[in-house]
């Protein structure tokens, strides 16, 4: 009788280890999917939109002007309309480009001085030229540039953040 009795516990417990086993199994087989459904758009980078700031007969040539942008940004699962306001430049060429309005250096809000045709940064006298090259002041590069197109008179722009303090333009 002992024998049988030791051969139905080595029995359970290795029918219990096998169970044990193919539960975690199937339980990994579940977890990763779902972990990475429930993580993935928090590691995702944010996605903007093209959005339209206004028509370009609205720009003089080489005379900077601040613009409402105004468009949608995804991040994770939340959409949130960005309320921005963003100079824009029409070249001699016809071109236009267009400035982040967020300073380079720490990243404060500048204006243009259309007396002395500059944008001047009011926290640490950081000064661009029309531009966007550092004329003056600690800032570390130039103005950041926006991509921005023209579709049918109106100018689109893609607005995005970089980070502040670099020597190049790290987009966040």
């Amino acid at each position: 009788m002992a024998i049988t009795t030791e051969l139905t516990e080595t029995r359970r417990s290795f029918f219990a280890w096998i169970t044990g086993l193919a539960t975690s199994l199937i339980g990994l087989g579940l977890a990763v999917p779902f972990t990475g459904y429930v993580i993935a758009p928090a590691l995702k980078r944010r996605e903007s939109s093209w959005a339209t700031v206004g028509t370009i007969d609205r720009l003089r040539t080489s005379e900077p002007t601040e613009l409402d942008y105004a468009g949608t940004v995804r991040d994770g699962w939340r959409t949130v309309t960005a309320k921005k306001a963003i100079w824009a430049v029409k070249q001699p060429t016809g071109a236009v480009v267009v400035f982040s309005p967020i300073c380079p250096h720490l990243g404060c809000g500048f204006r243009w001085d259309s007396v002395e045709r500059a944008f001047k940064c009011p926290c640490h006298g950081s000064v661009y030229d029309v531009t966007g090259k550092v004329v003056a002041g600690p800032a570390p590069r130039s103005l950041d540039i926006l991509p921005s197109k023209v579709e049918q008179g109106n100018l689109l722009v893609m607005y995005k953040e970089f980070k502040s303090g670099l020597d190049h333009p790290v987009e966040l």
